[in-house]
């Protein structure tokens, strides 16, 4: 089983590489737990996405740390990484969003994976659900995603984004990505819109369990996204947007998981105090192992 981690974004909001900043009690990165986690739970294939300038850090990094049966990729997300059949000159000075950072492993992964945000911590019962998800599906139009509720998923120092979710039983029927969510006076809501939105409302946190059909519909759908000239200097592909139109085409089902556990994020600068505090009481509780490797 394959873990993808989304790695490649600049830190803006958090004003550095969150993805690498020393969170754990001994200096280890987010994604280290994450990782962790997945190991621990059969997984045998860790893939990285990130900048080409960070590439060959996290490679040696993480191969220190990793047993020699475990395979790793990192791999970097480039701009000029798009589909044969469009063509683009312009000027990017970031990739193309999340989608294209999936899309950069198509080479590297062949069987159903995970996909996550380096920069969040998920709980390490969400890894036990997707590797049982995994174990007992082999239909390739079958997605899962792993779900939270929306007041669980919030920074108490800015808005946040998040794909708000409509769920029937324990299958997604639509997922809206939100991008400027606060609580503000007991109230969230999204300010963009206007829209109240409630309390315990599903969302989706970025953890995906995709099978390597996605990468054929993101190819179809960037090709079809390159095309308008509106979208090439700073729009960007999402992947609950794929998703959603690979659900509205019939294409995919998606079915929903209750993490039933913990997530913390980075999204601020702000927000790291909570997690070093969180990380280390998850250490001293013997939820991992100290050291973790």
């Amino acid at each position: 089983m394959t873990l993808l981690l989304m790695a490649a974004g600049s830190g803006s909001r958090y004003g550095k590489l969150k993805q690498f900043d020393e969170l754990g009690p001994n200096a280890e990165f987010l994604m280290e737990f994450s990782i962790h986690d997945a190991l621990k739970n059969g997984f045998n294939h860790i893939v990285v996405i990130t900048k080409e300038e960070n590439k060959e850090f996290i490679k040696k990094y993480l191969s220190k740390r990793l047993e020699r049966n475990i395979k790793l990729d990192v791999l970097a997300q480039k701009v000029s990484d798009i589909p044969n059949e469009v063509f683009f000159e312009g000027k990017r000075n970031k990739p193309w969003g999340t989608a294209h950072a999936v899309w950069t492993a198509r080479k590297v992964i062949k069987s159903t994976f995970v996909i996550i945000n380096a920069d969040d911590y998920y709980g390490q019962n969400a890894f036990k659900y997707a590797s049982e998800f995994i174990k007992k599906n082999s239909v390739n139009n079958i997605f899962g995603i792993v779900s939270y509720q929306l007041k669980d998923t919030l920074s108490d120092y800015g808005s946040v984004s998040r794909g708000v979710c409509s769920v029937i039983g324990n299958q997604l029927k639509s997922i809206v990505e939100l991008t400027k969510i606060s609580k503000i006076n007991g109230v969230i809501k999204d300010e963009e819109s206007g829209k109240i939105l409630d309390f315990n409302a599903t969302v989706s946190m970025n953890f995906w369990i995709c099978t390597p059909k996605i990468f054929e519909y993101i190819r179809v759908y960037f090709s079809s996204f390159l095309s308008k000239i509106e979208n090439l200097e700073k729009n960007e592909i999402y992947l609950p947007f794929v998703a959603q139109e690979m659900m509205e085409k019939g294409i995919i089902s998606v079915e929903v998981i209750n993490a039933a556990c913990k997530w913390f994020g980075v999204t601020y600068y702000e927000d790291k105090k909570i997690a070093v505090m969180t990380l280390k009481k998850l250490v001293e509780t013997g939820k991992y192992p100290k050291p973790l490797w």
